[in-house]
């Protein structure tokens, strides 16, 4: 009996899983390579895109299951591109990453269609577990754990920041800071 598989079928064999493409959008191309790379390794077939703007180039008529989306690019918000996405294919696993995680967007991310949320740093193991955990889990205990204000500041300062689409002027008004006060917070913890 012969073992061997015939030439065609060992092509097959080394192909990439249809199903495992995955596209990730992310600005920032060192951390983009260093992604795609390690999902290559686990047999994905990755495409990138570094804008919102060229998501439809990089999938070239090709569905994804998978995504990765930075919540912040450079010209645009993630979450315009989850949303897009998701109106693309409602089956498409979604992962969110910041570095700027905050309840707004997380809820906003969510809402528009993505599977989870990670704050960064994340590596492509966390990833993979996010699409393995997109249906939820309800047996997360709920903990009393009471916010600092100094953190509820913080969310309420970007979950603005959000609203205005990052317009320094436009959310101090909202807020009802002097500018210069908000640019000063936003030092002591800038946006990445």
């Amino acid at each position: 009996m012969n073992d061997t598989l015939p030439q065609a079928d060992r092509l097959d064999a080394d192909a990439p899983d249809p199903g495992k493409l995955l596209l990730v959008v992310e600005d920032d191309a060192a951390f983009a390579r260093a992604l795609a790379r390690s999902f290559e390794r686990r047999g994905y077939e990755v495409r990138t895109s570094q804008s919102v703007d060229g998501v439809e180039a990089a999938l070239d008529g090709a569905s994804p299951g998978y995504a990765v989306v930075d919540l912040k690019l450079a010209g645009g918000s993630g979450l315009e591109c989850v949303k897009m996405l998701h109106a693309r294919d409602a089956a498409m696993k979604i992962v969110v990453l910041t570095g700027f995680a905050s309840i707004a967007t997380a809820v906003e991310a969510i809402k528009l269609g993505a599977c989870h949320y990670l704050a960064k740093p994340a590596n492509t193991d966390d990833i993979e577990a996010a699409f393995a955990r997109a249906d939820g889990d309800s047996s997360i205990a709920v903990a009393a754990r009471p916010t600092s204000l100094k953190t509820l500041e913080w969310e309420t300062i970007h979950e603005t920041l959000v609203d205005t689409d990052f317009n320094i002027s436009e959310t101090a008004r909202r807020l009802g800071l002097h500018r210069r006060t908000l640019a000063r917070k936003l030092e002591k913890k800038p946006l990445p």
